[in-house]
């Protein structure tokens, strides 16, 4: 592994390594006003949701790399302390990326972008009429973390007013994921966009007390079949299944002739067996794996 220290690298090198490997980023287009009532809207990707009671949102309005200035966002957040945070989908990303250009202040790039401006109900800068979601905030803090180029500003935004799409809710009033069509960015020109194809789940392990890998067997822990993400799955749950129920998955069909076929063969057996294992567990059928496992 190669190591850098920072004191060796310039602004823009890190600026390449972070942005390249902290990812992928939510992206805040943030919509702001000054106090002669002109317009600002631009993307940040240093952004994220960092408390829910009170809910406050962060993002960073970088003092540019390459002259060391500061952004009309951050300007107008000093003047007018409000914003409203509006989430980016993929319908929308090239318009936002146009919206980051650095047009002189002034120009309002809603109408460079050709986004559409709607009024807020609580704060002065309008929301963004294409987003799904839209949060009115007000500004509780703003944080310079140093004054030399690349320095970010962190913003402490109190979300007051939360405007969501209906058409991204479910029946019982919920945000549908996969409908929110989410699109995050990477270093350099890359994005990502999340699609209903490659979303999936987590079992939440602090809604129960998992055994932990530490816990699996040795020839489990050392599987050269089974990942560490495959250990991570077998590691939480909260017990093992019952030796009757480990008893009857093992007259199945396919397991009874896998079973038959390694008579005498404990090394093919273990190996047949972790691929079935994994193969389940990629099914997120983490009992049944573990009824496969304790058949050895």
């Amino acid at each position: 592994m190669k190591s850098f220290k920072i004191s060796d690298l310039t602004p823009l090198q890190i600026h390449n390594y972070l942005n390249h490997s902290v990812a992928p980023r939510p992206i805040c287009l943030a919509s702001t006003i000054d106090k002669a009532g002109n317009v600002n809207l631009s993307p940040f990707s240093y952004f994220n949701v960092f408390s829910v009671n009170p809910p406050v949102c962060v993002f960073s309005p970088s003092r540019r790399v390459r002259d060391n200035t500061i952004k009309h966002t951050l300007e107008n957040m000093h003047e007018v302390p409000e914003c409203v945070i509006n989430i980016v989908n993929y319908d929308m990303v090239q318009q936002v990326s146009l919206s980051s250009v650095e047009y002189v202040k002034g120009i309002n790039e809603f109408t460079k972008s050709g986004l559409t401006p709607i009024a807020s109900d609580l704060v002065k800068p309008p929301r963004v009429a294409e987003s799904y979601v839209q949060f009115e905030c007000v500004i509780k803090d703003i944080i310079s973390l140093g004054d030399n180029a690349g320095a970010g500003n962190l913003v402490l935004a109190e979300i007051k007013l939360i405007h969501i799409s209906e058409d991204v809710l479910d029946a019982d009033g919920k945000i549908n994921q996969a409908k929110m069509d989410h699109v995050a960015r990477l270093g350099g020109d890359w994005y990502c966009r999340v699609t209903e194809d490659n979303l999936f789940k987590v079992a939440k392990p602090n809604v129960k007390i998992g055994i932990g890998v530490d816990a699996l067997p040795h020839n489990i822990r050392n599987s050269k079949v089974l990942t560490g993400n495959n250990l991570g799955q077998l590691g939480n749950v909260e017990a093992l299944p019952a030796d009757d129920e480990v008893e009857a998955y093992a007259q199945t069909a396919e397991i009874k002739e896998l079973l038959d076929a390694t008579i005498g063969d404990n090394q093919t057996r273990e190996l047949q067996l972790h691929l079935k294992v994994k193969a389940l567990l990629d099914e997120d059928r983490v009992v049944e794996a573990w009824r496969v496992l304790l058949m050895e």
